[in-house]
């Protein structure tokens, strides 16, 4: 087990952060700027930003919030939301950010995925993965898209495997049944994803506890702990949270 990180997550919509409960009922979260200037100061290791509602909107990434938010930062920022062409990967990249996270875009068009590894290098391409509970499906987990509002019919697990086979540096699996609850990751699909694939796995919806973060790690087998609510809500801090998991015998970054 190496180091484990910690990743705030500023979900981005209308060039403020807001967080919701399953996706929806949005409340404001503050300003993109001052929250990631806050979470480097922190100890983050590294930062998260999601347009949520670019692909819903069919509107790609506001390339001014990623270079405002990196021109306060030193750590690895990954922008996710809205990105379906080699172009926009290249303007998200250009504008500051270190890597890009697609999720629809990579699930119609999976050669994407390849291109993108090609042109860029595996180490910027995240594919983050969205699903639902649906006992039909192999695995038990579906794969969702359009921000969590359309079912593909397809194997979320079985779709990790196929990104990894594709070129994806990184892994951000989400359980729509998690997201915003603050009642603990869902470790059972986290897990599902990790003993799937060779990737880092990037633990993501529903961190609410200092035993979560944990838990996250211990039993979903992810290297990387994403969460939003209980960093913009000021719940926990990522001090706290390093010092718990150094505490528990894991290995962070203080």
């Amino acid at each position: 087990m190496g180091v484990v990180k910690i990743m705030p997550c500023l979900d981005m919509k209308d060039g403020r952060v807001v967080k919701g409960i399953h996706f929806v009922d949005l409340k404001d979260a503050g300003d993109p700027v001052e929250n990631a200037a806050y979470y480097q100061q922190e100890s983050a290791d590294e930062l998260a930003m999601l347009d949520i509602a670019a692909t819903v909107e069919n509107r790609k990434t506001r390339l001014e919030w990623v270079k405002k938010v990196s021109s306060v930062i030193d750590i690895s920022l990954t922008v996710g939301g809205g990105i379906s062409t080699l172009e926009d990967i290249e303007m998200v990249l250009e504008a500051g950010a270190d890597k890009i996270s697609m999720n629809s875009a990579a699930v119609k068009d999976p050669d994407l995925v390849k291109r993108a590894a090609e042109q860029f290098g595996l180490e910027k391409v995240t594919v983050a993965i969205d699903a639902r509970r649906n006992k039909e499906m192999p695995s038990g987990f579906e794969l969702v898209v359009s921000g969590g509002t359309k079912p593909v019919g397809q194997d979320a697990v079985a779709w990790a495997k196929q990104c990894q086979k594709l070129g994806a540096g990184v892994i951000l699996p989400t359980s729509m049944d998690g997201d915003g609850t603050q009642a603990g990751y869902d470790l059972e699909f986290t897990k599902a994803i990790s003993d799937a694939v060779d990737l880092p796995i990037i633990a993501s919806g529903g961190a609410g506890t200092l035993e979560h973060f944990y838990e996250g790690v211990v039993r979903g087998g992810a290297q990387i702990l994403l969460a939003a609510s209980v960093f913009h809500y000021r719940i926990l801090s990522i001090k706290q949270i390093k010092k718990y998991l150094m505490d528990k015998g894991l290995k962070v970054n203080l």
